[in-house]
């Protein structure tokens, strides 16, 4: 991968590792285009996030390490922000940054990729909260306030996989992204996770590519050496999907580049 716009920073509370090991070894991976996206703050949920607070200290430590390794690797500077109506926050929507990384970690506020909440999918019908997760990312790109779709079908990260075809239940939500101008990231923090692949799945992938919605790459590292981590599958599956370039984005204009 020459772009990675998808990662970490132990500011989360649940990353670790210094933001200089992390470009140290995305040169290292040979990426040209590193971006930082820590999760962004919100009233709900504050344990695995920055605070308020923080949001400077954050920004001016990747910008700090932007001007410092200039000269070896481009460093661009983001948020990922949890689609929650009623928490998303005016300071977050409008800050000074690259891009903005739009994710969906909560289905009616249960947390359904955090471990310790597991056990609540027994009480699931697994077809309709696939249905509802794709809802909201439908909801979440109709609401044109994000450049990039978070790892799109984090919904299968336990491997509770639903009867229908994937693609069928997604339909609508690719059709608002292509609508919105976004990309969607190929997130390979999918192949450390039970579901054992990349988000999203490869017939996504297809799918989203019959509707030219652009794609870029994301490690989604919450340590140093998770970055570059699957590049290779990640090239394979892109290009196994008909792609042969990804974007990036400076000050929320998105640049096409060829892999």
């Amino acid at each position: 991968m020459i772009v990675d716009l998808h990662n970490h920073t132990k500011l989360c509370n649940h990353a670790e590792g210094e933001i200089s090991q992390y470009i140290e070894k995305a040169i290292g991976c040979g990426i040209k285009y590193f971006g930082f996206s820590e999760h962004a703050p919100m009233n709900f949920d504050e344990k695995y996030r920055i605070n308020f607070e923080q949001m400077r200290e954050y920004e001016e430590a990747v910008l700090a390490a932007k001007e410092r390794y200039k000269n070896k690797i481009e460093i661009l500077l983001g948020y990922e922000v949890d689609y929650l109506i009623g928490y998303m926050d005016e300071r977050v929507l409008n800050a000074d940054v690259d891009y903005l990384i739009g994710s969906v970690h909560f289905i009616e506020e249960w947390g359904f990729d955090n471990p310790e909440f597991i056990g609540n999918y027994k009480n699931q019908n697994i077809d309709e909260i696939w249905q509802k997760y794709f809802n909201a990312i439908e909801e979440m790109a109709q609401s044109r306030l994000f450049d990039i779709v978070a790892h799109m079908d984090l919904i299968k990260i336990f491997n509770f996989l639903p009867s229908k075809e994937a693609v069928e239940i997604a339909k609508n939500a690719l059709i608002a992204i292509k609508k919105a101008d976004m990309s969607i990231e190929i997130n390979v923090a999918g192949f450390r996770k039970p579901i054992g692949e990349a988000y999203p799945s490869l017939s996504l992938l297809k799918e989203a590519n019959k509707l030219n919605i652009p794609i870029t790459f994301a490690s989604d590292a919450h340590t140093p050496e998770q970055v570059g981590l699957y590049s290779d599958e990640a090239i394979k599956m892109a290009r196994s999907a008909g792609y042969a370039e990804c974007v990036l984005y400076r000050k929320r204009k998105k640049y096409f580049i060829k892999f």
